[in-house]
């Protein structure tokens, strides 16, 4: 054991200084045995107990003083996780190289060239069946807006797979709170669809004539539990289909589980990353609008607002507009049944509320992102309109929307919101940084994509923890505000340390699919020479990060 961990050993955690030259003079000595070692320690101290108290106790004790103190305050949280990352065993990126100092840039990742997505099927992945072998035909309805959609259409086809079934092109959803009318071949690049998954899973437009008359009774309507097992399918729906030949899954949603083998894991991925493509009048106009922001600044920040009425309602949380909030928000969460009664002040606290307009600039600035730097806003009708953005344009004027860069382009969707969400998708996934203020479909799911596509800077706010630090913010320093925000943000940045099998849900944190380059990608510094790195690398814990103007550009 070295003088100075035995030093923090005998001191209950922490490292005593008016006793260096004594650590000095001991360097010099023999290691002692465990024995002798326990003795030795007290003889360091000025003074001498009898009995030892456990280190763990103290720190316990402190534990539990903080946790007081930052309840009441909201100024000493933030710094707690800075200090225990000090303590514990540092992993991933500076596990082999800890000498190595680089700033955090806060447009992109260090590390993200050293990873890429990978989601070939495998060895063992056999062709799909065709159809006229298949077990029959898998008709899935759809539930939700466009990512939730989704999400199931995505699982849809690995429940296919499963069942060696054909898939029928699946129907939308027409019903939802958003009543949007669009058909699959509205949104999506049905022909693509088919042709590209065709090596995994049969999919027809419809099915066939002949089959539907030679049915004595109409398709076998079903609805299985969520997140359900492929077992569950096997013994469940398997045995209908064989009877029936036809099958419908109705509200397709989240219905399989969020853990499967590799191979299925991988299917998903070629299936939302790769085979759902949108229409192409959906994928120019986006990228239109995305040239239109690169014309203006080389880089830019995409914010996924989610402040709209229904999401708010949907939330349960208070955003301090009186009685009229309460009733307006109040009247929108009655369209959901099953909603349980909530306290705003705990869902608050539990990291549950969106981040206001005004928060989300707040936390881009305490980030050291500057006052020039350019935000395209994805949103709906952001509830309270104007008044509500105006903190949020007041921190970044230059501020844009799909409606202020394409009004008339945008005439002929309006009525459509999930090919206008599609608009959206699509100028996220392309921007620089990718700010998410919820942990909804389409944050998700975003994120999920842009660390598969390189693990693109996607911020997801630590709400749990910022919370206290938004409530507190006129009682600190714009600076000290800034470093308790950027250490609250820590594991929140999109770094490829974030990504730990089976962590989260697969459409976030695709880790199945995440691939690492060879080892000749990895040096960290050119001074410095080649080192074996592990499969994942973290970020040093007193890394500060670097602002607008110590970047190099795009």
């Amino acid at each position: 054991m070295g003088v100075a961990s035995k030093a923090w050993r005998c001191s209950g955690g922490v490292l005593v200084n008016n006793i260096s030259a004594e650590i000095l003079h001991h360097q010099k000595q023999k290691q002692p045995s465990p024995r002798q070692d326990r003795r030795h320690c007290w003889s360091y101290l000025p003074w001498r107990r009898r009995t030892a108290v456990p280190w763990t106790a103290v720190c316990g004790l402190l534990l539990f003083v903080v946790g007081l103190i930052s309840l009441f305050t909201g100024h000493v949280a933030s710094d707690l996780e800075w200090y225990s990352q000090r303590l514990v065993k540092r992993t991933w990126y500076y596990k082999k190289d800890r000498g190595y100092r680089a700033p955090i840039d806060i447009w992109k990742s260090k590390f993200s060239n050293l990873y890429y997505g990978c989601s070939d099927r495998g060895p063992h992945f056999a062709p799909a069946v065709r159809e006229r072998f298949s077990n029959g035909y898998l008709l899935i309805a759809t539930s939700g807006g466009l990512n939730q959609q989704r999400t199931g259409i995505t699982d849809a086809i690995v429940v296919a797979r499963i069942l060696n079934a054909t898939l029928v092109v699946p129907e939308l959803d027409h019903q939802s709170f958003w009543k949007d009318e669009s058909d699959f071949i509205n949104i999506f690049d049905v022909e693509w669809f088919i042709a590209y998954l065709a090596k995994d899973v049969p999919i027809v437009k419809r099915v066939p004539e002949k089959v539907m008359r030679s049915m004595d009774k109409p398709p076998y309507t079903m609805r299985v539990p969520r997140k359900s097992e492929p077992d569950y399918y096997l013994e469940q729906v398997l045995p209908i289909l064989l009877r029936r030949r036809v099958v419908q899954l109705t509200k397709f949603d989240y219905r399989l589980a969020n853990d499967l083998d590799d191979d299925l894991q991988k299917l998903r991925c070629r299936v939302n990353y790769h085979g759902l493509r949108f229409t192409k009048s959906i994928r120019s106009l986006g990228l239109r609008l995305v040239t239109r922001m690169r014309k203006m600044a080389k880089r830019f920040i995409a914010v996924h607002l989610r402040f709209e009425p229904d999401m708010l309602a949907f939330s349960g949380c208070y955003y301090g507009g009186g009685d009229k909030e309460r009733h307006e928000l109040g009247e929108i969460r009655k369209r959901w049944d099953t909603l349980p009664e909530l306290s705003p002040d705990e869902e608050r606290t539990r990291g549950k509320c969106p981040l206001t307009p005004h928060e989300v600039g707040l936390l881009l600035r305490a980030l050291d992102f500057d006052n020039n730097t350019y935000l395209y806003v994805a949103s709906g009708e952001v509830y309270g309109g104007e008044e509500t953005l105006r903190p949020l344009k007041e921190l970044f004027p230059n501020f844009y929307t799909k409606e202020m860069l394409a009004s008339q382009e945008l005439e002929s969707l309006l009525p459509f919101s999930s090919r206008l969400a599609a608009i959206d998708y699509i100028v996220c996934d392309e921007s620089d940084v990718f700010v998410t203020n919820n942990n909804g479909n389409m944050a998700k799911i975003l994120a999920g994509r842009r660390r598969y596509m390189g693990h693109k800077r996607t911020i997801r706010p630590n709400a749990k923890r910022l919370s206290a630090l938004f409530a507190a913010r006129n009682k600190m320093e714009w600076s000290t505000f800034s470093r308790k925000v950027k250490s609250c943000q820590r594991g929140f940045m999109g770094e490829p340390e974030e990504m730990r099998p089976g962590r989260g849900d697969f459409n976030e944190f695709p880790s199945a699919c995440i691939c690492q380059k060879p080892h000749e990608y990895f040096p960290l510094n050119k001074n410095q020479p080649h080192q074996h790195f592990d499969r994942f690398r973290n970020v040093s814990a007193d890394d500060e990060y670097v602002g607008n103007e110590h970047l190099r550009t795009r």
